[in-house]
This record gives C-alpha cells, structure tokens and sequence, in this order.
C-alpha cells in the first residue's frame, strides 16, 4: 500500500544524535552524513519488521492484518518501525511514546512519514474511547503492567475492541536488569514453559481481567518471544471471577470519557445488547470504511440534522465530491508531496475517507465541545484524537505535510482567541506544508490576515455570500529575532 520510503531523514530537520549514539549498533537508527537513516526494524526486528509482522499472524490468524485488524496501537513505539512497515499489510497504527533521554522518538517517526503522538501512560486516560482498537502492541516496553492495581494495563483495556488482541513481545535484553525481573521473569528460551513462571504478576493479572493467553510464540530467527491475548467479547468471565479484583466500574462512570479523566483501575462492562457499540466486531476492510455502523440508531439525528446513517452517507458522499472537484485539482496542491495530514474538525471522518487512494494518513481530531463522533471513524478503520484547540496539539513542531479546517474556527472564536490557534497551526505545519480552510466569509477573511501576518502565501481565497474557502502555503520565511540569534 505504501512505499517504503521512510528509511531515512534529513539530519538538519531532526539533529539529534543521542538515539544514533545509544542505540546505532542495533540496527536501529544511525547517522549517515547529511541523513539519518533505519537500516532495518530496529532492535526489535533485526532480521525485518514485516517477517515480525507476518510470524504474529501465523501465530494467531484470526488477526488477519489488513481485513479483521485494521486500527492498532503501539505503545512505546520508539521510532514507530512498526507501525511504519505494518502499512504493508493495510493497517494503520497509532504510535505513541514519551519524550525521554534519547530525545524526539516521535519526532523521528513522524519526519519518517508515521503516524505517531507525543504520550505517556501515567496518571490520566488516553485521548481515545472506549473499545476501538483493533489490536494493541507493545514490543519491550518495559512497562510494570501489574503495579497501582494494574491500572495502566486497564487502560489500554478500555481503549481495546472486544474480541480485539493484546500483543506482548520482548527479546531478553532487560531480563539482568534487576528493576525488570519481576516482569519478564525468564529467559527467552523458556518461553515456551509454563507462562505463569514467564511472567508470575502479568499472568495473574491478565487472569484477573479475563483476558485469554491464545498464543505464546518463539519467533527463531529475530529471536522474539511474543504473548498474544484476547479481550473477552461477553461478561460472563466477569461474573464467574470469585475476587472483583481489579473491580468492575462504577454504572456513572463514562468508558468514553478521555479529556483529563484520572485513571482508575477498574473494568467496564462488555457490551451485551447487540444495538450497541462494541457488541460486534465492525465490517471486513475496507468495506466497513463506507459502512454506516450497525449502532447508528436511525431513530437518532446525525449532526446535520439527518437520520444518524443517512447523515453518514450524505457525509461520506459530499466528502468524495469536494476532494475529486476541488480538492485534488482546483488548490494548485501537489498531492504525492503530502503523507502527513490532520483534520482539525473531523466529524464523520468524510475528508479522510475520501483520501483513501492517496499514500497519505490523516489524524482525525474531534473536538472536546463538540458531539463525540471519534468512535465512529474508528469504526470505519480511521483513527483521531480528542482535542481542544484552544490548548496546543501533542506533536512536535513542523511534522504535518497539510491542515485541513471545515468550520472550525468560527466556532473555535467562542471560546478562545484564534491568533493562538493560527499560532499553534504555524507551528505544526512543516514549511512549505499547506493549509486548507472552509468556514464562514468573516471568519475566512480574518484567517486570510493572520497567515499573511506570518508570512503565508495564501494561493487561493474564494467567498460567496455566508461561506468561504481559503487554501494557503506555509514559506520559509524565519523572524528577524530568530536569524540574528542563529
């Protein structure tokens, strides 16, 4: 589906050397005159990210990557190799890692052209749903899963489809360090003993959750062990347990609920009527892309007013026509120079799957205000973010090809000041990247003044009567301050 071009950089965009230094001798990113370059799948994959990716299936096929599991995420992803090379069997990965001593992973792995967010797991929800990932990966995290009552594996438990499946991989390089024995517990040539004297405290904890062990594998020639789990799909595990630890949450408590929510370590309940979300598994990719969500209650209007289906259809349908008409033809925007997009205001999702064809990923963003449309777009094998533009976005600065706003900033002015968030736009977008903005004709002109402001060539502005469209380009224009000062 996508060229594999992502395997070097430009050292000026990202110079930092300090990962290069620490981790060149494993084959996972190194300094080759004026680029950065990752020769292989990084420590992980020595002998090739994709015979990983490929050995997981063969593992457990139910997973087939590209048709059954097509949204994932990756914790620790480091540079996001694999969600990078994962693009080859049709899945998309949301990757995310900390910023920490070996500086810009994820900075990395965007200027690669992945999809990736600056995160942590710590002591409040991730910015996503409840139960819409396909999968989740985590290869050598060295994470102490089974600490503060397991909370942060219950995290990435909620965010987890039912049915979906958790996938655990390590070589043995962290089993001497004493603060990780009580995880890994083995060396990886036991691992296919016993699970329980793998990893004691993992085990009964996953136990404790009801997840199902359905697969412990050695991949013998990238010397890997990988754990595979399955989420239940019904309560009735949760019903047999004989101690509620970790306990069910409160009935009050929204499984949705993402934006500065505290973690708790507790489980929400599998849903049981078949009306409701995530009591199936969605449509094979890609048919489930242009497929109302069986859950959309047509008694229900969508946000524009329709029945909840008809409202995704028309969506879908308008999206298509105003990327074919004007879009792909009409902005002057070169296409294939574009990998990296954001939809600010994502809604259904219209926008990126209209961009289906393209070798481009867009993050969809739904805003905290606005009607929770995320699971949605997950449901269609498309994934986002929750997010308030009145507060800036988790990404490093200049690591977004295009920004894409549909009556956005209109609504943004309610509430904040939308010089910062055109600051904030300037920001993410790399130079030379695009902007692209429909909103009301005042709202559109007064976006027009700021970018010029920063120095933006606006190519192309059109208003007609209440509405207007605006396309522009970001320069490489630098400040005065800041060329003196270099």
């Amino acid at each position: 589906m996508f060229n594999l071009f992502f395997v070097q950089i430009w050292y000026p965009n990202v110079p930092h050397t300090l990962l290069a230094e620490f981790k060149g001798h494993q084959n996972w990113v190194k300094v080759s005159g004026e680029f950065i370059t990752f020769p292989g799948g990084g420590t992980q994959f020595i002998h090739g990210a994709l015979h990983y990716i490929d050995f997981i299936q063969q593992a457990v096929p139910d997973i087939a990557w590209g048709k059954h599991t097509r949204v994932v995420l990756d914790v620790g992803c480091g540079v996001a190799s694999f969600g990078g090379y994962i693009f080859e069997r049709d899945v998309i990965t949301m990757s995310f890692a900390p910023k920490d001593e070996h500086e810009a992973q994820v900075q990395f792995a965007l200027e690669r052209g992945i999809p990736a967010i600056s995160a942590v797991m710590g002591t409040q929800r991730l910015p996503f749903p409840n139960g819409v990932f396909d999968a989740v990966h985590c290869a050598r995290c060295r994470v102490p899963w089974h600490i503060e009552g397991g909370k942060l594996l219950l995290e990435l438990n909620r965010v987890l489809r039912p049915g979906g499946h958790f996938i655990w991989s390590a070589t043995p390089v962290y089993q001497k360090l004493e603060e990780d024995v009580q995880i890994w517990r083995a060396k990886l040539i036991d691992i296919c003993r016993s699970v329980t004297s793998f990893f004691p405290e993992m085990t009964a904890l996953t136990v404790s959750m009801c997840w199902e062990l359905i697969a412990i594998k050695k991949d013998k020639l990238n010397s890997i062990g990988a754990a595979i789990y399955r989420k239940p799909d019904t309560n009735d595990c949760y019903k047999q347990r004989k101690r509620s630890k970790p306990p069910m949450c409160k009935k009050e408590d929204d499984p949705n609920a993402a934006w500065y929510v505290p973690l708790e370590p507790c489980m929400h309940r599998v849903p049981s009527d078949e009306k409701e979300r995530g009591s199936k598994w969605p449509e094979e990719w890609p048919a489930r892309l242009h497929t109302p969500p069986y859950w959309l209650n047509r008694d229900k209007k969508g946000i524009y007013g329709r029945p909840a289906p008809d409202d995704f259809e028309s969506d879908y349908k308008h999206w298509k026509n105003v990327v074919r008409k004007t879009y792909l033809s009409g902005l002057g925007i070169r296409w294939y120079d574009v990998r990296n997009i954001m939809d600010m205001r994502a809604v259904y999702g219209g926008f990126a799957a209209a961009l289906k064809d393209l070798k481009v990923w867009v993050m969809n963003v739904v805003n905290v205000d606005s009607p929770d449309t995320l699971p949605i777009i997950y449901e269609r094998g498309l994934f986002g973010m929750y997010h308030d533009w009145c507060e800036s976005f988790s990404t490093y600065p200049r690591t977004y090809d295009l920004l894409h706003a549909d009556h956005l900033f209109s609504r943004l002015k309610k509430r904040c000041d939308i010089k910062g968030v055109m600051v904030e736009v300037d920001r993410i977008v790399r130079p030379g990247g695009k902007l692209i903005v429909q909103d009301e004709s005042s709202t559109v002109r007064e976006i027009e003044d700021l970018l010029k402001s920063l120095h933006w060539e606006v190519r192309m502005t059109f208003t007609q009567n209440q509405d207007g469209m605006l396309s522009a380009q970001k320069t490489f224009w630098r400040p005065e301050t800041y060329e003196a000062a270099t």
